[in-house]
């Protein structure tokens, strides 16, 4: 995949950075398509063209970023969005307007890389909506921070106390809810293997016998991607064996 990107800033050397720096992202490779100084700039190339990612500085003269990010909203093919700033006191707001990730200037190259992932992947997602196969995202805010996780990602659920964790093969994050809501929800998608936890459907990759306990046999699961194993209740040991030899049923 390449992306199509614009890059917004009203500073040229910002702009030359950041081409280098995506001249040296790994996949998904970045094409820039277009710069802009300022909104107006910005909104005239997104009238013409379209692209899959926009790279927008917050301060800049007349209309700031974050009104460019209220206008984009309003297009009915909007790029994805992440903001590129020395200013990080914004962040909140950034992601009340659906940013996709927040970068601090000056930008490492590990950083604008997990950028460039994130917009692959809501591309791809976005793909998959209009072939009917959509692909939700979870908004997650935990310790300051709002974080969109695609549910495609999710390996499982698990109730904590108060708080579910979303486990992904990177990351853990803690949300809140119930999981009997989750699992209403996200029926087709995720699998009750015990009254606290939930599976990816798809994650699921083997049903291994556990030492015997005063109760009878422990049976747990083995997820792609994670070591961790999950208990399986008794209740739906069944259930679970009949996924593990068809997946696809």
């Amino acid at each position: 995949m390449r992306l199509k990107v614009l890059l917004v800033d009203d500073e040229q050397l910002a702009r030359a950075r950041l081409r280098t720096l995506l001249a040296d992202c790994k996949a998904p490779q970045a094409s820039v398509e277009a710069e802009a100084a300022n909104a107006t700039q910005a909104l005239e190339w997104l009238q013409r063209q379209s692209f899959d990612l926009a790279l927008i500085d917050i301060h800049m003269p007349g209309a700031d970023g974050l009104v460019l990010a209220q206008a984009l909203r309003a297009l009915p093919d909007p790029p994805a969005l992440v903001f590129v700033t020395a200013h990080a006191e914004h962040a909140v707001r950034a992601f009340e307007l659906e940013a996709l990730d927040y970068l601090t200037k000056p930008v490492r190259l590990e950083r604008l890389q997990m950028a460039l992932e994130k917009a692959a992947r809501l591309v791809q997602s976005r793909g998959d909506a209009e072939t009917g196969s959509p692909d939700d995202v979870l908004i997650i805010q935990e310790r300051g921070r709002t974080e969109r996780v695609l549910l495609s990602e999710v390996l499982y659920f698990k109730a904590e106390l108060k708080y579910i964790t979303v486990r992904t093969q990177s990351a853990s994050y803690l949300l809140e809810g119930s999981l009997s809501e989750l699992e209403t929800k996200y029926v087709d998608r995720f699998l009750r293997i015990h009254r606290n936890a939930l599976v990816s459907r798809p994650g699921v990759r083997a049903l291994e016998r556990q030492h015997d306990t005063p109760d009878g046999e422990a049976w747990a699961v083995r997820i792609h991607g994670i070591e961790e194993l999950l208990l399986v209740s008794r209740r739906q040991l069944a259930v679970v064996r009949e996924l593990v030899a068809n997946p696809c049923s």
